[in-house]
Order: structure tokens, then sequence, then C-alpha cells
């Protein structure tokens, strides 16, 4: 562009006018290219339920409880075969869920308690997947079961990653579907309605609706929602409009399968919310299960499947967990997928997702190339140790020394390994199954394999004693 003016000083002044216009332009188009980043930041859901099977769900091969969302969310995404929980209990299950460490190196291994309102908690220093999002950029906002600290202490989510928070924070409480309070960023919220034992606000329906109003709220901007419903955990308690009033069982195993139904229905709620938003898309929502089953739902519901063992256990049935992972345009309808995975994988799957970097130091693999039907890269193998509840312990002992620690197992390719009952016995033998043919870890081959044993035991002790957990520098 060329432009001639006569007098000096209008020249002057015509430069300084063009170079404000310049700047103002390219202030303008940075602003809109990072407005532009922001919202292709993909949103990210997670959804987890509380001690339901592997086999409640009907892509997962259930007859009886109907889950029709979560179905169509495995036709419409992908399902795993593969996957395992963070543990076979609540506490340290979320704990490595929120960490990407597994149990040898996470800080919650058991479900501690406390006698102040909530759990152990997690040190205020500890790497959490909402701080890494939350500094990334994204709105974030746990509803449902924390477990993981007590309010206002440095283990509450709010100290932890989380914008808005609206929970039960200990899981004790989390028992009760008609509370007389909850807690919203950590402040007490009564619930009116249900004193006296009312039972009028069903807790469940409350965090579904501050689910929808939370998407709402950010639907403009990336936001994380990690949605730890208590559903299906006992007590087995539904409002009366629930189905299966014809099941010839008792009323709390029919209480089961309606509070699945409910869940599942209200999934559907948050799908419908999206394509409503128009972030449909641009939005991966993961579903899975914090444990195994108890074993008075199994015998009704084949709630483990083709597993061994339920809740507290580390056999199958008290760790293998389903995994629907639906993202619509990013994962081909219909995928089967039998990567062996867990809960630690999820942290760095939501930094790939996010753009941002992963910790180092680590236990989880980021899944994201397995959703997208790349070359996926894989565990050498997981590992589990389990610590029973409040038993010879006191806040402030290194986790590593509690002589409460009860069982470990190590899943390494086709092998699985459990140890247990250490607590008692510290040179208990190791049991050893060959899952490609025992799914149901019925035939312990572990004098057949000697060299395996010895193999397995020395990851076993090599993961639990050369690595300490990890904190946020």
């Amino acid at each position: 562009m060329n432009i001639y003016i006569k007098n000096k000083t209008k020249s002057i002044n015509a430069i300084l006018v063009l170079m404000v216009v310049f700047c103002q332009s390219c202030k303008m188009t940075t602003s809109e290219k990072d407005n532009k980043q922001a919202l292709s930041k993909p949103n990210i859901i997670y959804i987890l339920a509380d001690d339901m099977g592997y086999g409640d769900l009907g892509s997962y091969g259930q007859k009886i409880i109907k889950t029709p969302v979560l179905d169509r969310m495995a036709s419409e995404g992908i399902r795993f075969t593969e996957h395992y929980s963070g543990s076979t209990v609540c506490a340290p299950s979320r704990g490595v869920l929120m960490t990407g460490l597994n149990t040898a190196h996470a800080y919650i291994r058991g479900n501690f308690s406390i006698q102040e309102e909530g759990n152990l908690a997690i040190p205020e220093n500890t790497i959490t997947v909402a701080k890494l999002l939350n500094k990334g950029g994204y709105n974030t906002g746990v509803i449902g079961k924390w477990g993981l600290g007590g309010p206002k202490s440095v283990g509450g989510p709010n100290s932890q990653g989380f914008d808005y928070s609206f929970c039960y924070l200990d899981q004790r409480n989390a028992h009760e579907y008609y509370p007389n309070y909850l807690w919203e960023n950590e402040e007490k919220y009564v619930l009116e309605k249900n004193a006296n034992n009312q039972e009028l606000q069903y807790s469940h329906d409350l965090f579904t609706g501050k689910a929808l109003n939370f998407i709402k709220e950010h639907k403009e901007s990336p936001f994380f929602l990690y949605l730890p419903y208590t559903i299906p955990h006992g007590k087995y308690q539904v409002p009366d409009d629930a189905p299966y009033t014809d099941l010839d069982m008792p009323q709390p195993i029919k209480n089961y399968a309606a509070m699945i139904t409910r869940m599942d229905s209200d999934i559907g709620k948050i799908i419908n919310q999206l394509k409503a938003y128009n972030i449909d898309e641009n939005t991966i929502i993961i579903f899975s299960s914090d444990n195994g089953p108890t074993p008075n739902v199994n015998k009704y519901y084949d709630s483990n499947g083709p597993s061994k063992g339920f809740k507290r256990d580390l056999y199958e049935g008290g760790i293998k967990a389903p995994m629907i992972v639906r993202w619509p345009s990013n994962i081909k309808p219909g995928t089967t997928s039998n990567l062996v995975s867990d809960f630690s994988d999820f942290l760095p799957t939501a930094c790939d997702i996010a753009g941002i970097e992963t910790p180092k130091n680590i236990d989880g693999i980021s899944f994201v190339n397995e959703l997208q039907g790349k070359e996926q890269k894989e565990h050498d193998f997981l590992y589990w140790e389990f610590f029973k509840y409040n038993y010879g312990w006191k806040v402030g002992d290194d986790p590593k020394k509690r002589n409460a620690f009860e069982s470990q197992a190590l899943r390494m390719g086709k092998w699985k390994a459990v140890r247990q009952g250490i607590a008692k016995n510290p040179k208990a033998r190791l049991e050893l199954y060959d899952l490609t043919v025992d799914k149901g870890e019925t035939n312990n081959v572990a004098k057949m394999y000697p060299e395996i044993v010895k193999k397995i035991e020395q990851l076993m002790h090599k993961t639990r004693f050369d690595v300490e957990y990890f904190v946020m520098e």
C-alpha cells in the first residue's frame, strides 16, 4: 500500500495512526486466536459409579438391569474389556484416579477414616488431574462422592484443583441417599426437606441437577466435570417411582437395579444437554466404576460376570471395571478394546486431550491413541495393594510401614498374581493364574511356572519399595 503525504507533520501522524491500527488488529487477532484455541480444547466428563460390577451393564452381558444409555454410549464409542479400577475399595481407587499413581506410590491405600468428618486427606501438594487441567485453562468441578479429605482440609476438593464442588466429603455419610446435608465448596449445604427422616431430597438427583447446571455455566469455555455418583452403593435406596417391581427378589436388591437404571437415564440427560448446547462433538465422556460389586447383589445379577471375587478382593471380581468412552468424531463407533489399563491412566489421558504436559514419575499411560485407533503404548504390568480399614495405623504414619498391609496383586500380560493374608502371614505364597484360559482364577499354576512367580515377586518388591509417593514441586 503506497501513501503519499506532502506535509511532514501529517505524514508522521498518519504513520502513528497506522501503527496503532495495526497493533490493535494484531491484538484482536491474538485474542481471537486464544478464544479459538480455548474453545477447541475438548470438554472432559468422567462419570464414576460406586460398587457397580463389570457385568452390571447390558453391553457387558447384563440380562436383567436395563442400561440403554450406557449401552448406546458403547455402540457410539469404545468399550474396554480389560480395564481395572485403582483399588478394590472407594478411597484408594479414587486416589489413583486423581493422581495417576498406583497404590504402591499413592498416599491413600485403604479406606482410612479419621475422627473428624472426612477421610484421611491427601497431602496439600499432591499432583491431581484437577490441578493440572485447572492450570491448563479448564473450569473444574466435582459433584458426588469425594473421599480424599474433609471440609477445609488440605485434601478437600477445592484445595485439590476444583473450582466448584458439591459432595459427600466423608464417604461414611455417602451410604445415606437422603442426608441432612451435603457440602458445596466445602461449606455445609443443608437439605431441610430431609429433616426428621422425611426423605424428600434424593442426593443422586441433586448431583445430576448440579452437573447439568455446571455444564450450562461453562458451555462456552473448556471444562472438566468429575461426576462420582454414589449409585449403586448401599443403602439401596431409590424414590418410589422405581421400576423392577415385578422381580421376585428382596426389595433392596430390586432397588439396586433401579438405582443403576436411574443413573443411566441421568447420563442420557447430560448427553442431551451437550447436544442442545452444540458441544457434544467437542466433549469426551468416560464412564467406569470404582471397584467390584458386593456378594449380596451378585447372586441375583451376576454382577462380576465371569470373575472370581468381590469388593475388598484383589481377584478380578474386586478390581475389574467396565469402561466406556464416547467422543464423537474421534472414536470409531462400536469399537471394542482389550488394552490392559487402569485408573492411573486417566490423568495422562486427560493431559493429552487438553494439550498440556503430563507430569513425570506417574504410573499411568495415556490411552488417547487407543481411542483414535493409533499405535498404543502398553503397560509392562499393573500393580495393586490393599490395606485393611483403620487397622494398625495412625495419621502421619508412613504408608509403606502401616501393618495393615493385607493383599497385593499384579497383572503382567496374560498372568495375574495375587498374594493375600499378608497382615497375618508376611510370607504368604503367591497365587498365579493364566487369564487367557482361566478368567475365573480357579486354577493356581504357581508351582508350574516358578520362573514367572520369581519375576513377579521381584516386580512387586521393586514397585512397592523403590519409589515413594509423589507430590507437587
